[in-house]
């Protein structure tokens, strides 16, 4: 937490995010747990920005998931398939800028008390469960994944070129449910959030739509977490230094993953120029790539002269937040925490 607020803490954390594809009751997991410093994403399975709006059909065929949302403007369809490996959308809910007037004309029901306090004790649970051997952040998607959500890739792309000012209402809707229901949540215990979304914007629609469909709705979004004292973690994959100074009109605390070339373009020194000593690095080796593949001897200098450019305030060494690392990447984090646990890399 010292990092995350830019201090400067005794040792630079070194912070696995989430398990990957390591089972978190393994002796490898609690291995983890017990000798990095863990980042943990708790989710409440509510979705703000439909509540309770619709009449939800669920019909499962095979590798097929349809999901039929009813309202009294129609009904709308979602499509998933499923393979051995991973799982896609295939069909999306609004395929057209009518389909999302009919969309956001459909009266609006806010998740109950009950779903939200619900949703505050899976927080508070997954809390008591890491105790103090790591940090758990709530999972949350920002305004414009209200849109991505219901659009497919390219629908999204053409309601920014073709109708921005209905992207931007679809927005600004989003942003007006989402706020209620995280300033509850603060009420109800939940003391950290980490927001993702921004990339829809930054790797699919440009600057422009950035500042006026991120920066604006989460500025608003930061502000009202920061209103409880709770700490605002930004997630935004993909090229980033182009960003790095809207993402610091955002406010917020902490930014991942900050990837480095070939998948992504951040130097990290020059984010940490950019960033002006006001938000914390989270990153940047890459999970897959670096992490669960090269041996643990290049691992280690990497995360070390990370640790000499980035650090030792505001920073945390960590992966790239794929959610799919392995047993090799795990060890490596260990490696990392124990190589500087020992004193090296600290000020």
């Amino acid at each position: 937490m010292v990092a995350f607020r830019c201090g400067t803490p005794d040792r630079i954390p070194v912070a696995p995010q989430g398990f990957g594809r390591i089972q978190r009751d393994s002796p490898l997991g609690r291995e983890l747990v017990a000798k990095t410093d863990f980042i943990l994403y708790a989710s409440g399975g509510v979705d703000p920005f439909i509540g309770n709006s619709f009449q939800i059909e669920v019909i499962k065929e095979g590798d097929t998931t349809v999901t039929i949302y009813h309202s009294p403007a129609g009904d709308f369809k979602r499509v998933v398939k499923r393979t051995a490996a991973t799982s896609a959308c295939v069909e999306f809910p609004c395929k057209t800028p009518c389909d999302v007037e009919r969309l956001l004309s459909v009266p609006y029901i806010p998740p109950t008390e009950e779903q939200i306090r619900q949703a505050a004790r899976n927080f508070i649970a997954e809390k008591d469960w890491l105790g103090n051997e790591g940090v758990v952040l709530y999972g949350i998607g920002d305004a414009i994944c209200f849109p991505a959500e219901w659009l497919s890739p390219m629908d999204f792309c053409l309601l920014w070129a073709d109708a921005p000012d209905l992207m931007i209402e679809m927005v600004r809707v989003a942003n007006e449910r989402l706020l209620p229901f995280v300033d509850k949540l603060c009420r109800l215990g939940v003391d950290g959030f980490r927001i993702v979304g921004g990339e829809y914007a930054s790797e699919q629609l440009g600057p422009n739509a950035y500042e006026q469909l991120v920066v604006k709705p989460d500025r608003e979004l930061v502000e009202a977490i920061h209103s409880h004292g709770a700490l605002a973690y930004f997630h935004n994959h993909g090229p980033i230094m182009r960003y790095l100074p809207m993402i610091l009109q955002i406010g917020v605390d902490a930014l991942d993953p900050l990837e480095a070339p070939p998948w992504g373009d951040c130097d990290i020194a020059e984010a940490k120029r950019l960033l002006k000593g006001r938000v914390c690095l989270v990153g940047n080796l890459d999970d897959m790539e670096v992490l669960d593949k090269l041996p643990t001897e290049e691992v280690i200098k990497r995360g070390l002269k990370l640790v000499e450019q980035a650090g030792p305030d505001g920073f945390v060494l960590s992966g790239t937040a794929s959610g799919i690392y392995g047993e090799h990447a795990a060890r490596n984090f260990i490696a990392l925490a124990e190589v500087l646990r020992q004193g090296c890399g600290v000020a």
